[in-house]
């Protein structure tokens, strides 16, 4: 649902601002867990002929399976949590949002 401003034109329900926000901040997390999948999985496969030890190869890609795994697992609880909460936790951003703007002028 929409309000009419006094200029004439439709301002979005709170809700669909919610919603909008909600999503691009969804967009960037699943950006950044890919571009940290992408990253790390380059930069193994870049050293890999490098690295002749056995250990080492395998300390390596032990570490780099707990960051990605640890990173994504901390995004993915992330996006659950603002999707429980998204009402608060936007709603209050949004409060701020406008105040600053009426600020401004």
């Amino acid at each position: 649902m929409s309000v009419a401003t006094r200029e004439g034109t439709v301002a979005p329900s709170l809700s669909d601002r919610i919603d909008r926000m909600h999503n691009r901040d969804r967009i960037g997390a699943t950006a950044f867990v890919v571009g940290l999948w992408c990253v790390l999985l380059f930069v193994l496969f870049s050293i890999w002929p490098a690295i002749e030890n056995g250990a080492i190869r395998t300390i390596l890609v032990i570490s780099g399976a707990g960051v990605l795994a640890l990173n994504t697992a901390a995004i993915v609880a992330m996006l659950r949590h603002y999707t429980d909460d998204k009402q608060f936790i936007y709603s209050l951003d949004l409060k701020h949002l406008d105040e600053m703007r009426k600020r401004r002028g």
